[in-house]
């Protein structure tokens, strides 16, 4: 686990530039934004959009810990794996509804990268947990 600051460093730094991204979402966008879908406001302001992600992450993060603390080995690389393909899936599902739908394909493709970023972070989180050795524990003989 020595390597877990530097980990969440890089996903604050995704979380900054996804947050960024989705606050530049096209002037059509912003309008839907501002008057059919009122619940995405912090979406607008780069920071809360920064934070929220960066939250998100942050969770899933300290969830993915969890299970690489509690479950053998193989159960949590199997998790993870489990997880990484909901990424995947759910980057796949944003991508083809931004593709679909005519008001989500309006907010632009900036807005567009800093969704798919998202999805990117979770893979990380996952591989992260992944690439680490489980810490053998010793009992020590009397």
């Amino acid at each position: 686990m020595k390597r877990a600051p530097f980990l969440l460093f890089l996903i604050a730094i995704l979380s900054l530039i996804s947050g960024y991204l989705l606050s530049k979402a096209s002037w059509v966008g912003k309008a839907g934004i501002s008057m059919f879908y009122r619940e995405y406001q912090f979406l607008k302001v780069w920071w809360q959009g920064a934070l929220a992600v960066f939250g998100v992450l942050f969770l899933l993060f300290l969830i993915q810990g969890t299970v690489q603390r509690k479950a053998a080995r193989g159960r949590a690389n199997l998790i993870h794996i489990i997880c990484i393909l909901l990424a995947l899936t759910g980057l796949y599902f944003t991508y083809n509804d931004f593709r679909h739908d005519l008001s989500h394909r309006l907010l632009g493709e900036r807005f567009h990268l800093g969704a798919y970023l998202f999805w990117v972070g979770w893979m990380m989180v996952s591989l992260f947990y992944m690439a680490q050795k489980k810490a053998v524990k010793r009992i020590a003989a009397i």
